[in-house]
């Protein structure tokens, strides 16, 4: 495991969007996803939008291992559900970030029902 660059921290966090994929039994990446991601301190955080039925976000939980590009950045990373004491921040990154997009399209990554489909990205070397 390594740890997020100052750069790549920034860029990520800057972007304002990300693709994510997760990996197969067989190793290799599956069709990317255009999602939301925020930067929370040293950590980048991303959320089903749809709760934790949505298809990627079970693959990503079920393999534990994808990779990201965002603003320049891609990295392999490892899924990790996200620490519940963070999600006020998190939510408070949402928001900061993307309500410019309007409360509706917002509100389906803030607040409890979001939480739990809440992961961290572990960067891997």
């Amino acid at each position: 495991m390594s740890t997020w660059t100052d750069e790549e921290l920034e860029k990520v966090g800057a972007a304002e969007e990300l693709q994510i994929t997760s990996r197969r039994l067989d190793g290799t990446l599956r069709p990317a996803v255009t999602i939301w991601a925020v930067r929370v301190g040293d950590g980048v955080y991303v959320r089903s939008a749809y709760g934790p039925q949505n298809g990627w976000f079970r693959r990503a939980v079920a393999s534990g291992a994808g990779r990201i590009r965002a603003g320049g950045v891609e990295r392999d990373v490892t899924f990790v559900i996200a620490d519940a004491a963070q999600h006020p921040a998190i939510d408070a990154a949402y928001h900061a970030k993307y309500d410019r997009h309007g409360a509706a399209i917002v509100g389906t990554v803030v607040g409890e029902k979001a939480a739990a489909a809440t992961l961290l990205l572990l960067p891997i070397d």
